[in-house]
């Protein structure tokens, strides 16, 4: 999927080195040569759930600690439903604002966001007009 790497091991012009990924998940742009990978990465297979875990990651070492708060387990838990629960709704309700950004930001179109949908909607309707032609 992400296969950029050169035959020795190292990292080619299309797939970015662990300093410029970490730049890229913190906003900045990457370079024009990488912009198939980001567009592999905003719209290509599995963009959903890379776009979850990265919004997760970054709060795992708080629920580690309410882990360690005193008092009954239920307390515990319910204190990390409620972090939890309201940071996946709004990942989700903002899961096209934010690809769509990053395909702006890195100079691609960010309408890009939609070609599946799109691509899904052509072929529903050719299937109907095939259907159901009236000659």
């Amino acid at each position: 999927m992400f296969s950029g790497r050169a035959i020795m091991g190292g990292m080619s012009a299309t797939q970015p080195s662990l300093i410029q990924r970490v730049k890229y998940l913190l906003g900045r742009p990457l370079p024009d040569g990488m912009r198939e990978w980001v567009r592999n990465d905003v719209v290509g297979p599995g963009n959903a759930r890379r776009y979850f875990i990265r919004g997760i990651l970054p709060l795992i070492p708080i629920l580690i600690a309410f882990a360690f708060v005193p008092g009954p387990l239920i307390i515990r838990l319910c204190m990390m439903l409620l972090l939890l629960l309201p940071l996946i709704y709004f990942q989700f309700a903002l899961m096209r604002v934010y690809r769509r950004h990053l395909l702006h930001s890195n100079g691609l179109d960010p309408d890009l966001v939609n070609e599946s949908r799109d691509r899904r909607k052509a072929d529903t309707r050719s299937e109907y007009e095939n259907i159901y032609r009236r000659d």
